[in-house]
C-alpha cells in the first residue's frame, strides 16, 4: 500500500511563496509519475504538474507555468511544489497523486493520493 502525506500549505499575502512537499511511503514497483493537482470551493480539481518520477521530466499546465516548478529527491521518495508570485486564485486545496504508470494529467489517472494542504493566497 502507498501513502502520500502533504506539507507546507499556509496563508501568504499575494506575491509571496509558498513550498509543497510530498512524501511517498509504501512499496512502489515500476515506472511511475507523481502530479499535483488543486481544487477550490465548488470547482473540479485541477491539474497543476506532473514529474515522471524515473526520468525526472516535469509538466507543468499552462495555468501556472512561469510560476510553479515541480522537483523531486529520489532519495527521499518526496516531491516538491515550488509555487511563487501567488496570487489570490491559486487559493486551493492542493493534493498530491501517485500514478502507475507514465505522466497523466486527469485524476482520474491517478491510483493513490494525499490528504490535500491547503494554501490561501490574501490579496
Amino acid at each position: 500500500q502507498v501513502q502520500l502525506a502533504e506539507s507546507g500549505g499556509g496563508l501568504v499575502q499575494a506575491g509571496g511563496s509558498l513550498r509543497l512537499s510530498c512524501a511517498a511511503s509504501g512499496r512502489i514497483f515500476g515506472t511511475y509519475a507523481m502530479g499535483w493537482f488543486r481544487q477550490a470551493p465548488g470547482k473540479e480539481r485541477e491539474f497543476v504538474g506532473v514529474i515522471n518520477w524515473n526520468g525526472g521530466s516535469t509538466y507543468i499546465a499552462d495555468s501556472v507555468k512561469g510560476r510553479f516548478t515541480i522537483s523531486r529527491v529520489s532519495a527521499l521518495n518526496t516531491m516538491y511544489l515550488q509555487m511563487n508570485s501567488l496570487k489570490p486564485e491559486d487559493t486551493a486545496v492542493y493534493f498530491c497523486a501517485l500514478h502507475l504508470g507514465g505522466p497523466g494529467r486527469t485524476p482520474s489517472q491517478y491510483d493513490y493520493w494525499g490528504q490535500g494542504t491547503q494554501v490561501t493566497v490574501s490579496s
